[in-house]
């Protein structure tokens, strides 16, 4: 499972941040991290999920109020 983040859509509301501590908090520029993510694009940064922490990864993606996480499974298919 991937979790994929939009940094730039990210408004800086913080749900994923209380939801999984893969995200964390970066005051200086008002938006999410995603802790040791590749950047993939222009403000797109991609994690393999740790087993066992997959739900935390679904429940950042659903808080996130701008849809700014993406959920895939192993097979590529989204599923958050």
């Amino acid at each position: 499972m991937r979790v994929e983040f939009d940094r730039d859509t990210c408004v800086g509301m913080y749900q994923c941040v209380a939801e999984w501590d893969a995200f964390e908090k970066d005051l200086n520029d008002g938006k999410a991290d995603l802790r040791g993510s590749e950047e993939e694009g222009e403000d797109l940064f991609v994690v393999e999920v740790p087993d066992g922490e997959e739900l935390d990864a679904k429940f950042a993606a659903r808080s996130c109020p701008v849809d700014a996480i993406e959920v895939y499974d192993d097979d590529g298919e989204q599923v958050v």
